[in-house]
């Protein structure tokens, strides 16, 4: 490691950051200790309790996304520097990070605009806040991210180099290169062009993405994929976003259907569809949301009757995604009636032809109508209506009905991964836009880089954006290593997306006036960046799904 550097906390960089970590350990564990006391009726958690402290109980769960991730920017510093990598702009990400992250655990956390959680909320007072405190953090606090930290660490990454991602991996490394100099050449040039136009992305680009392997990146090789990780999968996943969110999220769908098949079809049903899935030849669309559910899936009300043969569905469907150029569907159904709880759910693998322009829908029983949005239209939204469409009863997932929300849950961790890698690969793209502007932009006399408030918040997004990476990265590799994740997964997802919109709004302020004219790109990625806060589990949902799963460990 550089000694004399004179930016870095040296030589105890490492070591300040290691004690930090224990100590904001020790803030989570007091957090929850105070927190259940909060919650919980005779050492039960009590559901009314749960929902009067909301605020208290996603807040906690934003305190452990923070110690989570700073926990993660620690190891790959220590893999980077035992690889002899840990160069001085690694050095001064990470001491930003702590130095940024721990002002918040202790100042306060921001979850939105204008929601921050304190030690206060919990029940931390101030005597135990102050014994959570050493000089190892205050050390970070003090001197880790002051104005000339973020001048030097702006003047390293002004050539675009932002940073060693870690992969650790040179089959990750070669599949990075690759799909980035493929966003460069076939994406990066025509996605404002499609968004502008709300175009659908061209089925060329789907012909090659699906030659490169991007639909059957994690399908076993017996079933036609590549039998890649899910770390793969994230890398692949954030230089398609890094392009187009459209074009990272293309990806998703086939990911989604082949988690639901490969996890819960059949021996026919996985060697009918994840061939075709894994080649392109069929495109999949998830098909779970109604109008009155939201996230509330195990409440929806689409029915199928079996009549024969065939299942025969009636009902609504709405925020479909690619539904009309697509060729499968995977449509979550109540097929008992009389059982109103999740257990009543079954999935179908419901084929349908595929639409035109002229005829987004022409299966017969099947009906649907656009969704104009803001962004986010590559693949475009529908609402769908069933009246009389027949499925195969052959498809019914599984051969078994009743396990369609237990089939769905199974493959939240992996679409969870993917988005925060999607949301990585977003808030890349809103950085460099930002860096690319203010390069170029010439305000009295030079480039608008050269002022403190401008380059300032372009190496802040730098820190931020390594941050929620290692945490993607983290949660993907504990998928690869078949723990159950979907705690990480979740805190990757909603930290993730938070800093797109972050890099996406503050790249914008960069560019002045100028980024709210639709010519310029940034006004698009704005735009793609809000959405990841929603879609695949709303910022909302997904602290309750983490502080409620955190607090049961």
């Amino acid at each position: 490691m550089n000694a004399s550097n004179r930016y870095l906390i040296v030589p105890e960089l490492m070591h300040n950051c290691e004690q930090a970590v224990v100590k904001i350990h020790g803030v989570l564990e007091s957090a929850k200790r105070h927190l259940l006391e909060l919650v919980s009726t005779n050492g039960r958690i009590d559901g009314d309790l749960f929902e009067k402290h909301q605020y208290a109980a996603h807040g906690f769960a934003w305190l452990a996304t923070y110690v989570y991730a700073l926990r993660e920017m620690l190891h790959w510093a220590e893999r980077l520097d035992a690889a002899g990598e840990f160069t001085e702009l690694e050095q001064l990400l990470l001491q930003a990070a702590f130095a940024e992250y721990l002002h918040q655990i202790y100042g306060g956390i921001p979850m939105s605009q204008n929601e921050f959680v304190r030690p206060d909320d919990f029940g931390i007072e101030t005597r135990e806040r102050l014994s959570l405190q050493d000089p190892h953090t205050h050390a970070l606090r003090d001197h880790g991210a002051t104005p000339d930290v973020y001048a030097r660490l702006a003047d390293l990454i002004k050539d675009g180099s932002f940073g060693n991602p870690g992969l650790g991996d040179e089959t990750l490394a070669i599949i990075r290169d690759q799909f980035h100099a493929f966003v460069e050449e076939r994406i990066s040039p025509l996605a404002h062009d499609w968004h502008l136009r709300d175009d659908m992305i061209p089925l060329t680009v789907i012909e090659d993405l699906a030659k490169l392997g991007v639909f059957g990146l994690t399908i076993p090789e017996e079933y036609g994929g590549l039998g890649l990780t899910k770390m793969a999968m994230v890398v692949v996943t954030e230089e398609l976003s890094r392009g187009y969110i459209g074009v990272g999220s293309l990806g998703t769908r086939s990911e989604i259907a082949a988690e639901l098949i490969g996890g819960g079809g059949t021996e026919e049903q996985k060697h009918s569809f994840l061939p075709k899935l894994a080649a392109g030849e069929i495109l999949p669309t998830a098909v779970f949301t109604e109008p009155n559910t939201g996230s509330d899936l195990a409440s929806l009300t689409t029915r199928a009757v079996r009549e024969g043969d065939f299942y025969v569905v009636t009902g609504n469907k709405t925020w479909i995604t690619h539904a009309a150029r697509t060729d499968l569907m995977t449509l979550l159904v109540r097929t008992n009636p009389n059982d109103k709880s999740y257990k009543g759910l079954s999935m179908l693998l419901a084929p349908k032809p595929r639409g035109s322009e002229a005829n987004p829908f022409p299966a017969a029983g099947m009906g649907g109508s656009e969704i104009p949005v803001l962004g986010y239209r590559g693949m475009k939204e529908y609402e769908l209506s069933f009246d009389g469409f027949k499925v195969p009863v052959s498809n019914l997932l599984g051969a078994k009905e009743g396990d369609g929300f237990k089939q769905l849950m199974t493959t939240f961790e992996a679409a969870r991964i993917q988005t925060a890698a999607r949301a990585v690969g977003v808030a890349q793209n809103a950085m460099e836009e930002g860096l690319k502007y203010a390069s170029e932009r010439i305000q009295f006399g030079k480039p608008i880089y050269a002022f403190s408030r401008v380059h300032g918040k372009i190496a802040r997004m730098a820190v931020e954006t390594m941050i929620a990476r290692q945490l993607t990265y983290f949660s993907a590799r504990e998928k690869d290593g078949h723990r159950r994740c979907d705690i990480e997964a979740g805190m990757a997802k909603l930290l993730a997306a938070r800093i797109a919109w972050s890099n996406a709004d503050n790249a914008l302020q960069c560019h002045g006036g100028n980024g709210y004219a639709q010519e310029y790109e940034i006004s698009r990625v704005l735009c793609d960046a809000r959405i990841l806060n929603i879609f695949e589990g709303a910022a909302e949902i997904q602290a309750q799904v983490v502080a409620r799963g955190l607090l049961g460990r």
